[in-house]
Parts: structure tokens; C-alpha cells; sequence
């Protein structure tokens, strides 16, 4: 063998193993685009479903004055506590051209059956509340229309709004209850 016939055999040699690596690699990039794309939706899965999602304001409604704009937590251990209050301070606000009362709200203990206590009172001291029943565990708009708080005579110089949990008003003896958008609607 001479080096001319040497070199060819070296280089047919070198041609075979290179085109059995390019065949090899042609069959990974499918398995590798494959784990990928999976790994990919899988990530934005957990993301998307573990992320706090921020609450809209209530369905069909129009905020003509927002109170308050991110979650209040109620939480409450009624040992030895009867009842546990979030209170909004409205700074003797005239409510007098709004019409409802607009919120969200959730619990965090799917088990529990609670009832929420929804109360105004003005500047004669008068109160008046409402009584929301079944609250969800994901989060449930609601809008009470001022009509239903019947012992209130004088919307103009308003005091507080006041969201109570009341230890007959529930299952469990603690719990989370979160409250977010509230606001005042001029249509109820």
C-alpha cells in the first residue's frame, strides 16, 4: 500500500463514521424538540395555576369610587374572640349619589359554611347590615343594592363599612376569609 491508498482509506474511514453520527443526530432533535415543548407547558402550567391571580371588579358593574384596591385578610380564631371586623373608614363620604355596594370575596377553607355581615353606619350612629350567605372558596363578585340596608335614613355623611365574621356564623372555629375590590356602584 502506498500513501495515495493510504489516505483513501483513511478518508472513506472518516466519511463512513461522520455520515453514522449525522444519521444518529437526525433521530434525537424529534425526542429533544418533543421533551422541550412538554417541559415547557408543563413549567407554565404550575406557573399560571400557583400565581395569585389579581380579581376584576364585580361583573356588570362600574366603580364610581373605589374604597379599597387590593385584598383585606379577615382571619379569625374565635378562641375566646366572638366575632372578627375589617372595617373601611369613609371619612363621612356622601354615598348619597351611589346606589350598591360592590365586592369580592372568598374563603379559604373549602369545608367551612360561612355567612359574612356587610354594615354601614352614618354619622347619627346609625347602623344597618346584610347578611352575605355561602361565601365561595374561589373568588365571587357581589353588589348589594343600598336599598337592602333598610335602617340607614341619611346617606350623605357616612362613617365606615364594616365586613364582620361572626363566630354563630360559621362551621369552624377559624378560618381566612379575603375581601378585595370594594367599591361603590351608580348602578346597582
Amino acid at each position: 500500500m502506498d500513501k495515495k491508498d493510504i489516505y483513501e482509506h483513511l478518508a472513506k474511514i472518516y466519511l463512513d463514521a461522520s455520515q453514522k453520527k449525522k444519521k444518529k443526530t437526525k433521530k434525537h432533535p424529534a425526542v429533544k424538540n418533543f421533551l422541550i415543548i412538554f417541559l415547557s407547558f408543563l413549567l407554565g402550567f404550575f406557573v399560571f395555576s400557583f400565581l395569585p391571580q389579581k380579581k376584576s371588579k364585580p361583573a356588570n358593574a362600574q366603580f364610581a369610587l373605589l374604597l379599597q384596591h387590593s385584598p383585606a385578610k379577615i382571619n379569625f380564631n374565635f378562641d375566646p374572640a366572638c366575632k372578627e371586623v375589617y372595617s373601611i373608614n369613609l371619612n363621612q363620604l356622601n354615598a348619597g349619589r351611589y346606589k350598591a355596594l360592590g365586592f369580592s370575596v372568598k374563603k379559604t377553607n373549602f369545608r367551612d359554611s360561612i355567612s359574612l355581615r356587610v354594615e354601614f353606619t352614618n354619622a347619627f350612629k346609625e347602623k344597618s347590615e346584610v347578611y352575605v350567605k355561602n361565601i365561595p372558596y374561589k373568588w365571587q363578585d357581589f353588589t348589594i343594592p343600598f336599598s337592602e340596608f333598610k335602617k340607614l335614613s341619611d346617606w350623605t355623611d357616612m362613617q365606615s363599612i364594616s365586613f364582620i365574621v361572626e363566630q354563630w356564623n360559621t362551621t369552624e372555629n377559624n378560618g381566612v376569609v379575603y375581601i378585595d375590590n370594594v367599591g361603590l356602584l351608580k348602578d346597582s
